[in-house]
């Protein structure tokens, strides 16, 4: 990487643990500046520990995206090359179990944040000489699994304004991908299996039994999804996103991507629905 390429910086919000931590290493080993995010004063600590710039960042409050873009701005000006929302969250539950203020609370985080982020630094990212904004989607925003209705809809939500924000953004300096990972080895099903105790009154459901399933998988310490991935998949794709003049609009990630994104254009509706069904029991 040239000097003036490591003048790049880049933001990456959701940085204290899976995903997101590993592509902050990564690509400062690489040789940009990173900024990384994170919400609980340990994680931000073990970031700078780490050789790292840290800043906190809760996406669901709107005064904390806002001092952040105030801080990026101010620490990286026109040098802002990258911005990679990442930072998410996934709450399990049936539709009817999830409660507004769930949901409300899943698409802040997962969305509602991400884009006042987008919009806040996006004249930084196009004083440059071709920035980019990478979102860090999911193999469920190209399908639904059962059991996953507001993380599905996050998910399929952030496609949509990502799609959009690319063709509005045709012919400026900035360019703009999503990533679609399957499963990834991460702290996500811990964290998910909290925001489902928290906020999902399961003992009284229709759907109970389901729910015994997959909390044990939610439980699982280790990775029991075939195919489960490495976090260095994610950084491989980003890189590309990031180097190339001419990045994709989509990258799979891991073989169930390819696979359900294959087979979401070859089946009926029905068919597609029996294997999402088959697919969704196994948790």
């Amino acid at each position: 990487m040239s000097e003036t390429d490591q003048e790049k910086w880049l933001l990456i919000t959701g940085a204290s643990s899976g995903i997101g931590r590993e592509l902050a290493l990564s690509l400062q080993q690489y040789g940009y500046r990173v900024v990384a995010t994170a919400r609980k004063k340990e994680d931000l600590q073990h970031l700078r520990q780490l050789g790292l710039k840290a800043l906190p960042l809760e996406l669901a409050d709107e005064q904390s995206v806002n001092a952040l873009i105030e801080q990026v701005n101010s620490l990286c000006g026109d040098k802002l090359y990258g911005l990679i929302n990442n930072a998410a969250y996934g709450q399990p539950g049936a539709v009817e179990d999830i409660s507004r203020a769930a949901l409300e609370k899943q698409f802040a985080v997962n969305l509602f944040g991400s884009h006042q982020l987008t919009c806040g630094l996006l004249p930084a990212l196009r004083a440059g000489q071709g920035g980019r904004i990478i979102n860090i989607s999911s193999v469920l925003g190209l399908v639904a699994f059962p059991w996953q209705g507001a993380y599905n809809a996050s998910k399929y939500a952030l496609e949509g304004l990502t799609d959009t924000l690319r063709l509005e953004l045709h012919g400026s300096p900035v360019q703009v991908s999503l990533i679609e990972p399957g499963p990834i080895r991460s702290d996500f099903r811990g964290n998910a299996l909290n925001a489902f105790n928290d906020d999902v009154n399961w003992q009284d459901s229709p759907h109970a039994e389901h729910y015994q399933r997959i909390t044990g998988y939610y439980s699982a310490s280790d990775h029991p999804t075939p195919f489960t991935g490495d976090p260095l998949l994610v950084v491989k794709r980003v890189r590309h996103a990031l180097q190339s003049s001419r990045p994709q609009p989509r990258y799979y990630v891991t073989v169930p991507t390819y696979v359900l994104a294959t087979l979401r254009r070859l089946l009926p509706h029905r068919a597609m629905d029996w294997v999402l069904r088959k697919l969704g029991s196994m948790r």
